[in-house]
């Protein structure tokens, strides 16, 4: 639908032609990021605007719709940053970011408020790559969890939403306190409270949760009560998910190259792999239809020649580092990425195919990776892997997390994400991964996180006649699983309500029937008999 009498330029919008997942047509409105020519037939690069990155593509002329084309517009002379020549034009969009920051600071000294990243949307349920991010607040209590989107569910499209300040949302935070009476209450920090309004108090990460069974034998509620007091941070409210993890990308450096897929196809082992994402590999390797990798010590060659060559000379038939769990055919390796600088950086290389929102570093000293494989008779090829810092100050438990494309859907990243929590059960900490989450590593932590608590709320049994109780910390202590993600994921639930002054936890029937079902197909679990860690002082070594 293309007309060539009209100039199609780079930052020009349009209607395309594209399949959605029901295989119908549709015309999304889409960027042109890049034109080439190809023996004389013009090819156009296209992002999808509020879709996923992963869906970019080159577009032939006739997939356009030219009589619905929005060109750019044109901008005044761009401000210099610090208004010295040569420095980076500053970008409208971060400015406008700045002042609303500014503006929400001095509305009120404790916001803490963050801009909210824009909502991609998913339209192909594709991989678990985690790159990290706070779960969504959820408003079934009086307060909510105040966290930074940077995530949007599969289903969602043609978002719209504002940016607020933590003044807008009533941050729960620690769930445990005494009153001076005795008696136990529930707190809710309020920044600051609505003239007029009256509210309960609520309290923290420590309440007792007890359990009794309803007219249903299916149905159960379990009761919020206070316990000791939380070992937060001095002024008890968790502070918002650091958006400069060590692996977080800074997006305002992103440029045209960064936006677009360099890498056409990867072959690694058995599998030919598309990539989503723009990757650093050298430039002359980019030009080519088939980038080869060694499944063992992921080299990267040019050409299924020197692949073959290489492979007489490559002597890894497993990543290397140490084996530390075997079972059946699934085995992890523990690598050291000062040890291991090679094999780390390659890992890296190719992750980053996968992984948008995380920065690569080829200094990889300050962290460990652990790589999931599979065994048969070629030796032990790689499922996916994630890596952790060896000295977390924010307890990350997770730096990156991925599960590559041909074994997704099959259990593997959740056996990942259980792997990297009986990890931190062993070394006796809570963990918790980086943030921003992707889109996928968001669902798969949720689903995780929902099936480990529901897992041990229905086992609770009751003493001496009494209804069972467990306290939030008592759940985080047995799931190493940080009691902020416990909290927002009973939110999340929606099994939190008010009931005769205080807060219980309603387990429903669909609860219970839909958790039984999530749970016969989950047939990967980590056995932790087969684990064989023993965790190192990182502390105490000068250069690790």
């Amino acid at each position: 639908m293309a007309d060539q009498s009209v100039e199609i330029t780079e930052g020009c919008r349009l209607p395309v032609l594209r399949k959605n997942q029901e295989n119908e047509d549709e015309w999304p409105l889409a960027e042109i990021l890049s034109v080439k020519d190809i023996s004389g037939k013009k090819l156009y690069y296209v992002h999808y605007i509020d879709f996923n990155k992963r869906l970019d593509e080159w577009v032939t002329p006739d997939r356009l719709d030219i009589k619905k084309l929005q060109f750019p517009k044109k901008e005044a002379k761009t401000p210099m940053k610090n208004g010295l020549p040569g420095s980076r034009p500053s970008s409208p969009e971060r400015d406008v970011k700045k002042s609303l920051d500014l503006h929400v600071q001095s509305a009120s000294a404790t916001s803490r408020g963050k801009t909210l990243p824009t909502l991609k949307r998913k339209a192909e349920s594709v991989s678990l790559a985690t790159q990290v991010t706070a779960a969504t607040p959820v408003s079934s209590l009086p307060g909510s969890v105040d966290a930074s989107q940077a995530s949007v569910y599969p289903a969602m499209r043609d978002s719209s939403f504002s940016i607020k300040s933590r003044d807008e949302h009533e941050p729960l935070t620690s769930l445990t306190s005494l009153t001076t009476n005795g008696t136990s209450s529930i707190q809710h920090h309020h920044i600051p409270p609505q003239p007029g309004r009256k509210r309960k108090s609520c309290g923290g990460t420590h309440e007792m949760v007890k359990m009794f069974q309803n007219n249903s034998p299916r149905c159960s509620t379990v009761f919020l009560l206070p316990g000791e007091d939380s070992q937060d941070s001095s002024d008890g409210i968790p502070s918002a998910p650091r958006m400069t993890g060590s692996l977080v990308s800074d997006r305002s450096h992103d440029d045209i190259v960064t936006r677009m897929k360099n890498i056409d196809c990867i072959e690694l082992g058995r599998h030919r792999l598309k990539p989503w994402y723009f990757s650093p590999y050298p430039q002359e390797l980019t030009s080519l239809p088939i980038l080869y990798l060694c499944e063992f010590c992921l080299k990267y060659l040019k050409s299924l020649k020197c692949l073959q060559r290489h492979l007489t000379k490559c002597n890894l038939r497993h990543p290397p580092g140490n084996e530390i769990y075997r079972k059946g055919t699934i085995s992890f390796f523990e690598i050291d990425g000062r040890k291991n600088k090679a094999y780390s950086q390659n890992l890296c290389l190719l992750a980053k195919c996968f992984l948008d929102h995380k920065t690569l570093y080829y200094d990889t000293d300050p962290f460990l990776f652990y790589v999931m494989t599979e065994y048969d008779s070629k030796g032990f090829h790689i499922v996916g892997y994630f890596s952790k810092e060896k000295e977390s100050t924010e307890d990350y438990n997770v730096a990156c997390i991925l599960t590559l494309p041909p074994y997704q859907r099959r259990g593997y990243g959740k056996l990942l994400i259980e792997f990297s929590y009986e990890l931190s059960k062993v070394e006796g900490k809570t963990g918790t991964p980086e943030k921003p989450l992707s889109d996928l590593g968001l669902l798969s932590y949720r689903s995780y996180w929902s099936q480990t608590i529901l897992e041990i709320l229905m086992d609770l049994k009751s003493e001496n006649g009494e209804r069972p109780q467990i306290t939030i910390n008592e759940i985080s202590e047995i799931t190493s699983v940080k009691k902020e993600d416990v909290i927002s994921t009973l939110q999340y639930l929606n099994l939190i309500n008010y009931y005769k002054g205080q807060y219980i936890l309603t387990l429903s029937e669909d609860i219970v029937e839909g958790h039984e079902r999530a749970m016969q197909k989950r047939h990967l679990r980590i056995d932790p008999k087969c684990l064989h860690f023993t965790p190192k002082d990182w502390s105490k070594r000068g250069k690790w």
